[in-house]
């Protein structure tokens, strides 16, 4: 390739450290796809000729129907997917395959290659978060009733309904879309043609290979071209934020399916069982989706440094691109795909998660707010009010609608019989009917909205 400069061939350490071809042969198809669309337009601008421009092109299919076939071949000689695929064209073509890469450079054309790969899984992450919102969707307008202790700091705080707990996952999906979206829109710029960092001598038409491979236009400064991976950064961005909401859906199934709470059977499908004790069932597909988001994050994390202290324009450290978004698109591909697995084969114990709002006192903010309401007791007077009430039936064991009128009365007069009406967890999921509150009817409106949204009415 560039024996013309050097005396002697590369070391065997050197073919080793310098080859690319073990993981940027997943890139194969985006290859075929650029060079189809680069030696179309240099036959269209006389750059080739018409002959050899079909020769190529021909020659481009037979090579892209043996990878189909076969796989791409391993030489770390050749170094990279670019020139496997120029090396093998010339092997069925001859001569004129030298011509394909008149005007171009493996820097602009890893850079398309890349980008083309990167958009591609934008679009397939966007996808799978719909899909986990259609299941999130579906099983809330399930329970949109059922009524389930909410936490803060993990401890009871006030009863929610379980569909409203659903939701709040399908609204973080919904903003990860947005950030794969985004990232799918700034990568709408083609770096071909950017040669290796000046551009080209040669009277190339930028807009055709750019409008040929789908994107809105050409980038507009060649070094930037070859230089950018903001593309990249940003699909592993989204990819860390979607796995950190992941983890914390995987994370509360893990804390559900314990005996203590009991509030989730998990599905078989998504669950193992121990060696040792036959009366296991662990929750290892949430654990790996909550581990693998460490690793997801990490790649983010891999890739920024790499960047970070780069000078224009390309750098052999950027080879290091590909391995961690690959890495991270296969391990969120399958985060996914199990988070959506669970919650739609989830078998939810809402007698269980009604009995747990009712024991953690999960209505005492309730009775604070009717004693400001009915009784026009200041609110931080009613909070040491109602205080005093959980401390009451904590000592006894009962839930604070168990307790009579004279000892509510014992500890504040103006208490009288209309308190035993918000006292019950309905009625207090049910007086929450604020805009995006966990009020039954809230939810029913928020999920019609999101079936409209998600095309499901």
């Amino acid at each position: 390739m560039w024996g013309g400069r050097f005396e002697g061939g590369p070391s065997a350490i050197m073919r080793e450290i310098n080859a690319s071809i073990p993981f940027d042969k997943a890139l194969w198809r985006q290859d075929i796809a650029a060079s189809k669309a680069h030696v179309a337009m240099l036959g269209a601008q006389g750059i080739v000729s018409a002959e050899d421009a079909a020769l190529i092109a021909d020659g481009l299919e037979r090579v892209a129907a043996e990878y189909e076939a076969s796989g791409v071949p391993e030489s770390w000689d050749l170094e990279d997917i670019h020139m496997t695929t120029e090396s093998r064209l010339a092997e069925l073509i001859g001569p004129a395959a030298g011509r394909l890469h008149t005007a171009r450079s493996r820097n602009d054309q890893v850079a398309t290659d890349f980008k083309l790969w990167v958009r591609e899984a934008c679009a397939a992450a966007d996808a799978a978060l719909g899909a986990l919102q259609v299941a999130l969707v579906t099983r809330a307008g399930e329970h949109t009733d059922s009524i389930m202790p909410g936490f803060t700091h993990l401890q009871t705080a006030q009863p929610v309904t379980l569909g409203h707990h659903l939701m709040a996952y399908y609204e973080m999906a919904g903003r990860d879309r947005s950030r794969f979206v985004d990232a799918h829109r700034r990568a709408s710029e083609c770096p071909l043609g950017a040669a290796a960092l000046a551009g080209t001598g040669f009277p190339i038409d930028r807009a055709a290979t750019a409008s040929a491979l789908g994107f809105a236009m050409p980038t507009r400064n060649s070094l930037d071209s070859v230089s950018d991976r903001d593309f990249a950064l940003d699909y592993l961005m989204a990819a860390a934020q979607t796995a950190l909401h992941l983890s914390r859906l995987a994370e509360e199934f893990i804390i559900w399916a314990s005996q203590p709470f009991g509030f989730v059977v998990l599905p078989d499908s998504l669950s193992t069982g121990s060696s040792i004790m036959p009366q296991k069932k662990n929750p290892d597909a949430a654990e790996l989706v909550r581990g693998h988001a460490g690793r997801i994050v990490g790649c983010l994390t891999s890739l920024m440094i790499t960047m970070k202290g780069l000078p224009l324009a390309y750098s052999k450290d950027m080879q290091d691109d590909k391995p961690p978004v690959f890495e991270a698109a296969g391990l969120l591909t399958l985060c996914l795909a199990a988070m959506t697995g669970m919650v739609e084969g989830a078998t939810f114990r809402t007698l269980r998660m009604r009995a747990a709002a009712e024991l953690g006192y999960a209505t005492a903010t309730d009775l604070a707010d009717w004693l400001v309401t009915a009784a026009n007791i200041p609110f931080r007077e009613a909070h040491h009010i109602t205080g005093a009430a959980v401390k009451l039936a904590e000592g006894r064991g009962v839930a604070l609608d168990q307790l009579s009128m004279a000892d509510l009365q014992a500890i504040d007069p103006r208490i009288d019989a209309r308190i035993f009406a918000a006292l019950s967890v309905e009625a207090s999921v049910a007086a929450r009917a604020s805009y995006g509150g966990t009020a039954p009817e809230q939810v029913r409106a928020r999920v019609a909205e999101a079936r409209t949204a998600l095309g499901l009415e």
